[in-house]
């Protein structure tokens, strides 16, 4: 079914500029790329079309960076042109609904009918809206051979990586199956196949200092990424029920791949992890009787048991300090730390270690691979407990193991006998 269709009552800017008769083809070629950038942009900062979307619009992407000065003219007649083409469906009783708006509110019901995370929903979203926006128009969007020409360009034109082409491909996929209501949708596409990076890795002295850096709760965090091998949302989706420190056990629940997997919880946090549950029950213990809602539990499960996210062993491990609005259900509750918060203070914890590396929050699951293989770990059990489908994915670890890899070996340079004056040498500017 095609949820996204037009509708007597919505009117689509993009229509009504192609049909006017006031404007050149020159101008309307302008007001359409100024006009898609803006429906994009408010598209995805769910905002509502108007006068103060486009002005949020004009002062975050437009005088954030300098233009010429046709381009402000131009761009300012566009906003212009916008704001009277709103006015007047508003007039008329019609909905202002731009094409990508449309197909984003598609695929996030469609998503959450499929039970699809919220990530997954915005990256889908994402794609499809800018495939919308490429071929511009509901017909056009349906006819997949515009899809496949659009797969091309991004391998060929924009070549994006491996990955993020199966990404745009799985949105497609959906778009089409799960949207549209196809049962068989052949998009024909061969991918261009990347080289696999060397993932950055710290070492263990490099981990400590990290760790040193970082306050107390964001600091037990690190430590339980890097000591479980976890991925960002892994981590920051673990629930008390999840943490069994008797058996030295960590529980991931649906992870990539809708996966459940068990991998190691470091004895040396026990202590720890017992002092942070005392400090957060404090914590469920205020929104119970507050009359706070329960945190938010997997869709299957809350109809199941819709009171079971008031419980203790539902709520987060990692809950944030305030209150927030659920995204999915529009409801005020507690919700897990930030990602963006905790990914920020990692990385400031790097800069004051001055560790000159590019590392990311997902370095302390490289870097927990990394080194159990350098400890005499088994490819296997290190596959298990990273939740890998396939072993290959785990063997890149290889390559930068030390006694497993190239780099395990003594420099030449290390043999040469060094002369007095060499040991003494000092660089000077």
């Amino acid at each position: 079914m095609n949820t996204y269709q037009g509708h007597p009552s919505i009117a689509n800017w993009h229509d009504d500029l192609l049909a006017s008769r006031d404007l050149s083809r020159q101008e309307k070629s302008g007001f359409e790329i100024l006009l898609n950038w803006l429906e994009g942009w408010r598209v995805s900062k769910d905002l509502p079309a108007g006068r103060d979307s486009a002005a949020a619009f004009w002062r975050a992407q437009v005088k954030s960076t300098p233009r010429e000065a046709w381009q402000i003219d131009q761009w300012s007649q566009a906003i212009s042109w916008y704001l009277k083409w709103l006015a007047l469906i508003s007039r008329e009783g019609r909905e202002p609904r731009s094409l990508q708006e449309r197909v984003r509110n598609a695929v996030f019901d469609a998503g959450a009918r499929r039970g699809l995370a919220l990530t997954t929903r915005r990256t889908y979203a994402g794609w499809i809206v800018r495939f919308a926006t490429r071929v511009g128009s509901d017909r056009a969007m349906l006819d997949e051979g515009r899809a496949r020409e659009w797969l091309a360009h991004l391998v060929n034109r924009d070549k994006v990586s491996f990955s993020t082409q199966k990404q745009a491909l799985n949105a497609l996929a959906f778009f089409y199956k799960d949207v549209c209501g196809r049962e068989e949708v052949d998009l024909q596409i061969t991918f261009r196949k990347t080289t696999r990076r060397i993932p950055v890795v710290l070492s263990l002295k490099e981990i400590a200092a990290v760790l040193e850096k970082l306050p107390p709760e964001t600091r037990l965090a690190a430590e339980i990424q890097y000591g479980a091998g976890l991925r960002l949302r892994e981590l920051l989706n673990l629930r008390i029920k999840d943490i069994d420190v008797e058996r030295g056990q960590l529980t991931v629940r649906s992870g990539k791949g809708n996966r459940d997997r068990v991998t190691v919880l470091p004895k040396s946090l026990s202590e720890k992890i017992k002092q942070w549950k005392t400090t957060i029950r404090e914590w469920h213990e205020e929104d119970r009787a507050t009359g706070t809602p329960g945190v938010a539990l997997p869709s299957a499960f809350e109809r199941k048991s819709p009171r079971a996210g008031t419980k203790w062993e539902w709520f987060w491990l990692f809950p944030g300090a305030d209150l927030s609005v659920d995204p999915d259900s529009g409801i005020r509750r507690r919700h897990h730390i930030h990602p963006g918060s905790y990914g920020n203070r990692i990385r400031q914890a790097v800069e004051e270690a001055g560790i000159e590396k590019r590392v990311t929050t997902h370095v302390l699951r490289h870097s927990f691979a990394t080194h159990l293989l350098e400890s005499g770990a088994d490819i296997r059990t290190i596959q298990e407990l990273l939740g890998h489908s396939d072993v290959s994915t785990t063997m890149i670890y290889t390559h930068v193991a030390k006694n497993l890899s190239a780099t395990g070996v003594t420099s030449p340079l290390d043999s040469h006998p060094r002369s007095k004056e060499e040991e003494q040498f000092r660089f000077s500017l």
